[in-house]
């Protein structure tokens, strides 16, 4: 069997950012609001709002930045109640506690997805939700926002793992009041660290931009569509000046000059991430001992990972399967048996009280994650897929034996 190839490592940063982070590097020019225009964090604002079809984007420090921004500029009360799905990143619900707010869970089914019985049972009870499309999976936003917006109640979109993700053809992100997206190196975007969030919301990004650092009149430097400063704008910004404490979450012009030039490259690494899940899912889909979850009839994924549950295999069976896969060269995480794992809400132990959900507990028992960068060949996939494959075969004859 031919050498598993490295998932790890991201594609090339392109030519001009190293251009452009060279001429930063001379000019000494890394923050934001030096520059008394077109700094390239206002740059990528810009670019990334239109790209995405929104009014407003406010880039950070990173999309926990942006969902805890995106909280605290909702202007929700201490000790407001916000939903969140239980299979989501530990950064979610500490981006709650840290707006002073308190996470309530609902469940998610075997597909990743929100469980639409519980979120409606627990819906009565928030003040606001949160979505997490979890590496990349939608729930059902129809019937989300149809809920929600009979209720008044404002949706935050988590989408870090989602950029590119259309639902009815519309960007995952632009659905909800606000969405939140990372350029950690594991996502689409690859900055290293650093996030962004977009709305059409001219209030909420005033109070969002203040709060992320915007001191004295550096709000000025942010600009609304088509690089313009809107009335609607100027009038948000004159009304929050002062008004709100600054938490400092910026991102520096690095980051941006980083991340800039990726952009046009998005739409192929969304089509060839696509195919490259759908490649190794049908492959495992082929054996009984895998499912990979079909997507929502809606939804258009950009998945640069692939989640499947291992079909009538116990946990020690789980385990070893996990154990053989390793063995052969493919880190498989499991989330629920990974030791310590951040994506497993039992272990989110800074929580007020954790909650009972059998069937979110269940599925993260037996849900494998196994990254499948954008880079990879048809070969590689192949290998990989390959692996898996004999990883479960190895594992069931034994049992059976």
């Amino acid at each position: 069997m031919a050498l598993p190839p490295n998932v790890h490592d991201a594609e090339p940063i392109p030519a001009a950012a190293r251009d452009a982070i060279d001429a930063l590097m001379q000019s000494g020019d890394l923050f934001r609001y030096t520059a008394p225009e077109d700094a390239p964090v206002t740059l990528l604002e810009q670019e990334y709002a239109a790209l995405l079809g929104s009014k407003y984007a406010l880039a950070v420090s990173s999309c926990s930045a942006a969902l805890f921004l995106s909280l605290k500029a909702l202007g929700l009360p201490r000790d407001a109640r916000v939903l969140i799905p239980a299979f989501t990143f530990a950064a979610v619900p500490s981006s709650v506690v840290h707006a002073d707010c308190v996470p309530v869970l609902c469940e998610v089914g075997e597909n990743y997805r929100i469980d639409m019985d519980d979120f409606a049972a627990k819906l009565d009870s928030v003040q606001a939700v949160i979505i997490s499309h979890m590496r990349g999976h939608t729930s059902d936003m129809d019937a989300i926002m149809a809920l929600c917006d009979a209720r008044g109640i404002p949706v935050v979109e988590d989408a870090a793992h989602s950029l590119g993700t259309t639902w009815h053809g519309r960007n995952i992100g632009t659905i909800g009041k606000v969405g939140c997206f990372s350029f950690q190196s594991y996502k689409m975007v690859n900055a290293g660290e650093g996030g962004i969030l977009i709305t059409d919301d001219a209030d909420l990004i005033a109070r969002a931009v203040i709060m992320s650092g915007a001191y004295e009149h550096n709000w000025k430097k942010h600009k609304g569509p088509h690089g313009e400063n809107t009335p609607d704008l100027e009038q948000a910004f004159a009304k929050w000046q002062n008004q709100l404490p600054l938490y400092n979450l910026r991102m520096s012009n690095l980051s941006a000059a980083v991340i800039r030039p990726q952009l046009p490259e998005l739409a192929r690494r969304v089509r060839d991430g696509l195919a490259n899940h759908d490649y190794v899912g049908e492959r495992l889909n082929a054996s009984p001992y895998f499912d990979v979850p079909a997507p929502l009839a809606p939804e258009r994924r950009a998945p640069d990972s692939i989640q499947f549950n291992l079909a009538d295999l116990n946990e020690a069976q789980t385990r070893a399967f996990a154990a053989a896969a390793e063995a052969k060269g493919v880190k498989v995480q499991v989330f629920g048996l990974s030791t310590d794992n951040a994506r497993a809400f039992w272990n989110w132990q800074f929580l007020r009280d954790i909650p009972d959900l059998p069937q979110t507990r269940a599925m993260l028992m037996k849900a494998c994650d196994v990254r499948l960068p954008v880079r990879l060949t048809r070969a590689e996939l192949d290998v990989i897929a390959d692996i898996l494959l004999a990883a479960a075969e190895e594992t069931m004859g034994l049992a059976a034996a």
